[in-house]
């Protein structure tokens, strides 16, 4: 049984050998073909016909796949241009929204009696690990920084510097529990001192009376009593307040009006030197 299909094997395996040679020599001489005009058309046709359909079968099969690796290496082309064309529109969108940023700034008018100054901001420091909360920019000593300076956004006060080298400047920002600014509210007028409780902790107005007729979601804004900071910046907004049983003041929480977490660019703002010259008595 095992010989036998061993012969039918090699049999099958001499008729395909015998037929692509015949296939082969009439392709090459055409004498089948001219045969085929004198005899029986029936046993030349079956003879050429197989032959032709696996002839135009690879050639369509080649021509598919020419057109597969053509088109292949069309989209791969094409998913590159995307791929550039998605960065082209980022890096456009990243100008926009820096112009649109430095746009507000430019159009920020300083209090009286102030100058301004802008900065980008070069790292963060605040966060869990955050010995303080602070920013690092750009400018320092050389650039006129100085130590207490107030650095605000537009949105509102960001905090005030407190180191200062040649080139760079470290700011403390409203939630370090370092930071005190006095305040008031900008409809009843209540006054306090403004602290930082922390990373993503809200801000805390003490000092406030429990008679005092402080409103939710009130505005609050610089007093101008600590020298640092010009009167009526926007610092925070009242965002809850408790009675407290234990003491003679409420318990106030507020939230920043900026988000120190998408801080980008700062202004440092600087105290005229005709004002300060006055605020020492030494002009008539």
């Amino acid at each position: 049984m095992e010989i036998s299909q061993k012969k039918i094997i090699g049999l099958l395996f001499l008729f395909i050998i015998l037929y692509l040679s015949l296939y082969t020599w009439n392709a090459r001489s055409g004498v089948l073909d001219r045969l085929a005009a004198y005899t029986g058309l029936e046993f030349v046709g079956w003879v050429i016909k197989p032959g032709k359909l696996l002839h135009n079968h690879a050639a369509d099969f080649w021509s598919t796949y020419i057109d597969l690796v053509a088109v292949h290496k069309e989209n791969k082309a094409l998913k590159q241009q995307v791929k550039e064309l998605k960065l082209q529109i980022m890096a456009k969108s990243e100008r926009a929204a820096s112009a649109s940023r430095l746009e507000s700034m430019l159009g920020f008018a300083p209090p009286s009696g102030w100058q301004s100054s802008g900065a980008r901001v070069v790292a963060h420091d605040f966060g869990p690990i955050g010995a303080l909360n602070s920013l690092i920019v750009d400018k320092g000593k050389l650039q006129g920084v100085a130590v207490d300076m107030p650095v605000i956004h537009p949105d509102g006060v960001v905090g005030r510097t407190f180191r200062n080298g040649l080139n760079f400047s470290s700011v403390l920002i409203l939630s370090d529990p370092n930071s005190r600014i006095p305040v008031i509210s900008s409809e009843t007028r209540v006054p306090g001192i403004i602290s930082g409780q922390g990373y993503q902790k809200p801000l805390t107005l003490q000092y406030v009376h429990l008679n005092s007729q402080l409103e939710k979601g009130e505005m609050l804004v610089t007093s101008g009593l600590a020298g640092i900071y010009p009167k009526g910046l926007p610092v925070a907004r009242v965002s809850s307040i408790l009675r407290s049983e234990v003491s003679l003041f409420l318990i106030v929480e507020a939230e920043p009006m900026v988000d120190f977490r998408k801080l980008e660019e700062i202004m440092v703002l600087n105290k005229d030197e005709r004002l300060k010259i006055r605020d020492l008595g030494f002009e008539g």
